[in-house]
């Protein structure tokens, strides 16, 4: 069984013009084109997060030199531009809807950019995505209720479910946040297993409730790809972002514990 370390990668648009919300965290086509064959070059094995998380739950062996391509929230040049590439190559991938953002009758208008329409989801299933369950209007989960929370998690995956025949076992957390209530929640809701972000390899000691992601921006060069499928100076190249996030969840459980003061005293 792979015990070692397995990159998990995660992207959000691909797009050519992408607006000013969403450009930091997209990536050129021509650049996911190159990426992909980078990882092809390598010879690293893309998986599914359902195929990595019950691997690494059973104890199966796991393809050589693995590594994970994940999309979240939905937006159009998935399937415009990333589904050709990956079909190309033969690569497994897992996308993450936010329902509520996806076009059709769900559609609650919160998508950030040029969203994907159903049939285009079903489009990707079919063609061997996974697909996964990201909220319905992509909150950050540990700042709900008990009840809000629960409408999130159970809403959207109805909605996958109802919409693509097949519940879906994979679970993103909005912006990467979560707690051990979050995570609860999301196990009691049904999901077998779920991504953070954390900018940091995945490993199965993290639990399959908690597994970590490297995120790719449309400033990632190709060499920092490299070394990010490769597993070298991870901790390096996010020192930033690995600060900010442990600055930010000081202030999100500052938050909740007001909050839980305020209920308290009403």
């Amino acid at each position: 069984m792979t015990e070692a370390p397995v990159p998990i990668l995660m992207y959000h648009s691909v797009a050519t013009a992408p607006n000013d919300a969403t450009r930091e965290l997209s990536v050129a086509p021509e650049a996911f084109a190159e990426q992909m064959a980078v990882i092809g070059d390598l010879g690293l094995t893309p998986v599914d997060t359902a195929g990595l998380a019950a691997g690494w739950r059973r104890g199966r062996s796991l393809p050589p030199r693995p590594v994970l391509i994940t999309f979240d929230d939905g937006y159009e040049g998935v399937h415009r531009h990333a589904l050709p590439v990956l079909a190309k190559h033969g690569f497994a991938s897992t996308l993450f809807v936010s329902t509520g953002w996806i076009k059709g009758a769900h559609d609650s208008g919160g998508g950030l950019d040029t969203m994907l329409d159903w049939d285009q989801v079903r489009e990707l299933a079919a063609a061997d995505v996974e697909i996964g369950g990201h909220s319905h209007t992509h909150p950050q989960l540990d700042q709900l209720d008990d009840d809000r929370l629960r409408y999130e998690l159970i809403h959207s995956k109805e909605i996958v479910t109802d919409e693509l025949g097949t519940a879906p076992a994979s679970f993103a957390y909005p912006y990467g946040y979560s707690s051990r209530r979050v995570r609860e929640a999301v196990r009691a809701t049904g999901y077998t297993q779920a991504l953070a972000v954390g900018n940091g390899l995945a490993r199965r000691r993290q639990g399959p409730y908690a597994l970590q992601r490297v995120t790719v921006r449309r400033s990632t060069g190709i060499e920092e790809f490299e070394r990010l499928v490769e597993g070298r100076a991870i901790a390096r190249n996010f020192a930033r972002d690995r600060a900010l996030t442990k600055g930010y969840a000081l202030v999100r459980r500052a938050r909740q514990v007001r909050r839980k003061a305020i209920r308290s005293r009403v």
